[in-house]
């Protein structure tokens, strides 16, 4: 239970008690600073609390933004401040030098953001002396967007009655839906789903539903409809496609849901994403299967579509963490793009055309619908293909023209998700200084290593693929040797899951043994994965996986070495065998970790996140 100590007399007919019991708080009321501090004493330190001015007016979903949104460590918005256990400490130093604080006395100030404007408010209230005296000790606070939502402490009746008519004039409800929604997402999903999502969102809310219940019923949704595509049939495909865009609905719900009822968690956060690329590869996974049983063999286009969406990804997420925090990080290029975004159909236009998830899983579920899984990875391959040289070709043209300096946490980012292993580790300790020996630039490392891989595979000589691989893991090493600050060292990561990903895909479609692509399938999913977690760690500032982990699946380097001398020794039928046992292995081990880890991060009371992102 949070507890809120109103500060001040209640004054007559206001609603802010059950307002704030309503929210889940245990109301306690304190006359001056000295009995809110022993009030405070008294309230166990795990639990948050909130200090509110007994004079507040405002909107119930004024209150929910400030006090209850369980990502920042402390909060406030006019007249009311709340802190969670982290800054439980910090709250005390404040309030012990708050004690000055004339709860009572009516003074005049400039309206602040969310305040009623016009009406008289009191610049120093105890909840505001708090927020200032945090803001001094440097411990972030939150202040909530409240738009058109009122939040004010005013000073006399009139400007009480001027306030209670300006929260009637705002439908609270309303605003509270529209908040669910994405500021930012794509068409389909803006258009099409939306609408009349964020009212199963408040379905859910009214019914005590939580988002990871609406994420897992997604995921379940999602893999029925690719066990109905797997059957091969016209019915099977029809209702595969109806499940998915079902599932795409309760996906876009969840994180509605989570919005509108404030249930941000770091666990939830977690498998939305992973869930979200679980459920479009299973799906791949059933098409093929579906058109094996049909005569028709996909696999190779089902690989493919995996490895391509994948990589786009990885572009994705490494460009984003190179420009998290780099400074002077601007350049023509993105001056222009703001200037596109000005012109409103041009923003449609740009975010349909880099095919993100919504108008993805549309163009899936009609394709299987209407005509054959083949048909439909021919168009998932080339919408794909064309968005990612898009979004590529761009984000090279800014990096080329920004002056950005990349910090170091960035350039640990890089590497950590470059998922390097002994190999590479190796490998760095032979780099010479002298830069006419090899390039000083990381990435034309990376791309000289992933060059001579991909000449070694077009060679058709399985022992050249494997000198090749052996090229590879050496400019790997070379690669990161050093920090990846250069413009275009974030290409490094995307290059060795080309690399990787594409050593897998052509060694098993090369090979003539029923169930090999089936297997490479799986590998590819595995370590995906296991590339994915990486990520969402590295986004949750939770670090990498830990250096055991990368090493006892080989690091990227080390299972592309590793899979060309299995193509080499090996006949197919042994080459699938070792395909499924290396993917079951990597699974295994990459899955056990990162579940205990998430669960671990979940119960020790790790910060909620929730990544609005871009539109994967």
């Amino acid at each position: 239970m949070s507890t809120a100590i109103l500060t001040g007399q209640p004054v007559p007919g206001s609603s802010l008690e059950g307002d704030l019991r309503s929210l889940g708080f245990d109301v306690r009321v304190a006359t001056d600073a000295g009995d809110a501090e022993t009030l405070l004493a008294a309230v166990p330190t795990d639990q948050r609390v909130a200090i509110v001015d007994a004079r507040f007016v405002g909107h119930l979903h004024a209150l929910r933004l400030g006090l209850t949104d369980p990502r920042f460590p402390a909060a406030a918005l006019p007249g009311a401040v709340t802190v969670q256990p982290a800054a439980r400490q910090a709250l005390t130093h404040a309030l012990a030098g708050g004690q000055s604080a004339v709860i009572d006395g009516p003074s005049s100030k400039a309206a602040a953001p969310g305040e009623q404007a016009g009406a008289a408010t009191v610049a120093d209230t105890l909840a505001e002396c708090i927020t200032a005296a945090l803001d001094t000790d440097g411990v972030p606070v939150h202040r909530p967007e409240l738009g058109t939502l009122v939040a004010t402490v005013p000073t006399d009746p009139q400007a009480r009655n001027e306030a209670r008519q300006a929260v009637a004039a705002v439908d609270d409800e309303a605003v509270r839906l529209r908040s669910a929604v994405k500021a930012r997402d794509g068409f389909f999903t803006t258009h099409f789903i939306s609408p009349y999502s964020r009212y199963i969102a408040r379905w859910c809310a009214r019914r005590g539903l939580t988002p990871n219940q609406v994420t897992t019923a997604s995921l379940i949704t999602a893999l029925i409809a690719a066990g109905s595509a797997a059957t091969g049939t016209r019915g099977g495909f029809v209702a595969a496609g109806v499940l998915l865009i079902l599932s795409f609905v309760l996906d876009c719900t969840d994180g509605q849901l989570a919005r509108y009822s404030l249930q941000y968690s770091t666990l939830g956060a977690w498998l939305d994403a992973t869930f979200d690329r679980a459920k479009e590869y299973a799906y791949y996974a059933g098409l093929a299967l579906g058109a094996a049983r049909g005569g028709d063999d996909v696999w190779a286009l089902a690989l493919g579509a995996m490895v391509l969406q994948t990589c786009r990804h990885v572009v994705d997420f490494a460009f984003n963490e190179a420009n998290h925090d780099a400074t002077a990080n601007t350049s023509p290029t993105a001056a222009l793009s703001d200037r596109l975004d000005s012109v409103g159909w041009t923003v449609w236009v740009r975010r349909m055309i880099v095919l993100p998830i919504g108008e993805r899983w549309a163009m899936i579920a009609v394709l299987t619908a209407v005509t054959t899984p083949r048909i439909t990875f021919y168009a998932l391959l080339i919408g794909c293909a064309f968005a990612a040289t898009y979004t590529t070709a761009g984000r090279v043209l800014r990096s080329l023209t920004r002056k950005a300096h990349r910090t170091d946490r960035a350039a640990r980012a890089l590497a950590d998700l470059a998922d390097s292993g002994p190999l590479a580790e190796y490998a760095a300790k032979w780099r010479s200084p002298n830069t006419r020996i090899h390039s000083s630039t990381p990435v034309l490392s990376a791309a000289f290593g992933v060059a001579a891989l991909a000449a070694a595979l077009t060679s058709g000589d399985a022992w050249t693929a494997v000198v090749g691989a052996a090229a590879y893991a050496g400019a790997s090493g070379l690669a990161l040797s050093q920090p990846l600050k250069g413009p275009l060292d974030w290409l490094v990561p995307p290059l060795f899951r080309a690399a990787e990903y594409g050593t897998v895909l052509i060694l098993a479609a090369r090979s003539e043994a029923n169930g090999v692509l089936p297997a490479a399938f799986g590998l590819v999913a595995a370590v995906a994965y296991h590339h994915y977690d990486t990520v969402y760690r590295i986004r949750g500032d939770a670090g990498a996986p830990p250096h055991w982990l990368v090493r006892a699946i080989g690091g990227h380097e080390g299972r592309t070495l590793l899979i060309t001398v299995l193509a080499a020794l090996l006949t197919a039928a042994l080459f699938k065998v070792a395909l499924t046992v290396l993917a079951v292995y990597v699974a295994l081990v990459v899955l056990v970790e990162s579940i205990r880890f998430w669960v671990a991060a979940h119960k020790g009371g790790a910060p909620a996140i929730h990544d609005e992102g871009e539109p994967a």
